[in-house]
């Protein structure tokens, strides 16, 4: 048996996994919100044209995630190989080969999905309108599609390289990049919007174009950073080429059921999001700006996620149940500390946190988002769950169990009960938050059950050869 290297408690390296990839995370998420604030001022059709776009772009960005979130679990197994070869050092001659070729594989994955998922992104624009989606809406949010579809690469190939650091063990402290990147993407969008310094006018098409640039911006700064770490720098490849097609079979096989839960998931917030289009404009708006808050506990849940999502792979490769058992509460009372911080910010200060998102004459919207963020309070603690349930089975390389799993508690429980609430029983906007709020509740007790039921049945199994076990292509 292999003894860990690191010795630290697994609380901190739970920390110092989760918080880097939290922070790139929230980069991202401060990028969105600092969108929706400034449309904000453009007025709540822009609100509404704007946070569609945006929605939509969360959703295939994130199932295109999902499709090279594996990189990182493969680099990790690259690495180990290493370890268990005695050479303790990961990036030596008998590791590093391996670990290039999963990164070239990741690195051509991102490419194809960004490249399909930016044509299917300017498509929707126009195929809505079938939807019952506002005419004025769709056509307001149309060339902010088109500003957001390149910058879905640059944004595809930030995670490849944040997964091969994750799966080296070795994040980046990326602090001064996340607020770099929000404050320029600031000045950009508002330039951009109100044609400022010479630039053109554009309105709420310069917050897609500003996006755009601070994706591929924050990408090429990461990777300086990462070709300038002594380790890191010594197996991530310069060329792109060749790639080996069982890598990249190998990595779709475990990241498709990753991408299709994280698109069941953003799936049923898009689908309700197009309810709240029916329900009109107000409510629309008032999704989209509480959504967005929202997504900073999921974000620091994502962390989470990858995090123990690694340690628990390397605890169940030496047999070590009990911890694994451990990490999984262990990341769960981290998320809870986040999601209850966050909460008591929701019911106590309200009308600061929708402020610099709404104005004060905009009562209808304002009501309607006063309503959902305390739904919101009660939401997080699931969604980050559910979150983490899928890392932890991404953990023991169950993806498959994890898309049925979501399936069910998004598809069968949570948009049935939304649709039912919000309209024959006329909660309206409400009543689609409380059914997001039960299909994220099925889903995490469904993906917890099935991720600590595996571990008994794995610890009640006779012990385990472990080497030779591993094939290059698994």
């Amino acid at each position: 048996m292999t003894i860990d290297a690191d010795e630290r408690p697994d609380g901190r390296r739970l920390t110092a996994l989760a918080t880097p990839i939290a922070a790139t995370q929230l980069a991202q998420v401060a990028v969105s919100t600092t969108n929706i604030a400034l449309m904000g001022s453009l007025g709540i059709a822009q609100v509404a044209a704007g946070g569609l776009a945006l929605t939509l772009f969360n959703q295939i960005r994130t199932m295109c995630v999902g499709l090279i979130t594996a990189t990182g679990n493969q680099v990790a197994t690259a690495a180990s190989r290493a370890e268990q070869a005695g050479t303790g050092d990961p990036a030596a001659d008998d590791g590093s080969d391996e670990i290039r070729d999963v990164v070239r594989a990741g690195f051509l994955i991102a490419t194809a999905a960004g490249i399909l998922g930016a044509l299917l992104l300017v498509t929707l624009g126009w195929a809505l309108r079938w939807l019952g989606q506002d005419a004025a809406v769709l056509a307001a949010a149309r060339p902010m599609l088109v500003a957001l579809a390149p910058g879905l690469l640059p944004c595809l190939w930030f995670q490849v390289i944040r997964q091969y650091t994750v799966g080296m063990q070795r994040p980046q402290a990326l602090l001064l990049v996340t607020l770099g990147s929000v404050a320029l993407n600031a000045v950009l969008a508002l330039s951009l919007m109100h044609g400022w310094a010479g630039l053109p006018q554009l309105g709420l098409t310069g917050v897609g174009v500003a996006s755009s640039l601070v994706f591929l911006i924050t990408c090429l700064v990461f990777w300086v950073m990462v070709r300038r770490d002594p380790v890191l720098s010594a197996t991530l490849p310069l060329r792109m080429w060749p790639v080996q097609t069982g890598t990249v079979t190998a990595e779709l096989r475990l990241g498709l059921p990753i991408a299709l839960t994280y698109g069941s998931e953003a799936g049923m917030f898009s689908v309700l999001a197009l309810v709240m289009g029916t329900l009109g404009a107000a409510a629309l708006a008032a999704h989209n700006i509480v959504y967005q808050l929202v997504y900073i506990v999921f974000q620091v849940a994502i962390g989470l996620s990858h995090g123990v999502s690694i340690l628990v792979s390397r605890a169940v490769a030496r047999d070590e149940y009990r911890r694994a058992h451990g990490l999984a509460w262990l990341a769960l009372r981290q998320a809870a500390a986040v999601a209850a911080v966050v909460g008591v910010c929701y019911a106590v200060l309200p009308d600061a946190v929708l402020r610099p998102f709404l104005t004060s004459d905009d009562r209808s919207t304002v009501e309607l988002a006063h309503g959902l963020l305390l739904i919101a309070i009660v939401l997080q603690f699931f969604d980050a769950a559910q979150n983490i349930g899928n890392g932890l089975l991404r953990g023991v390389q169950d993806t498959r169990a994890g898309f049925r799993l979501s399936l069910v508690g998004y598809w069968v429980v949570g948009l049935p009960t939304a649709l039912v609430l919000a309209l024959p029983a006329g909660l309206g906007a409400a009543g689609v938050w409380w059914g997001l709020t039960a299909g994220l509740a099925a889903t995490a007790t469904l993906m917890l059950r099935r991720y600590f039921a595996l571990l008994q049945d794995r610890e009640q199994a006779p012990p385990r050869v472990l080497a030779g076990s591993s094939s290059a292509g698994a």
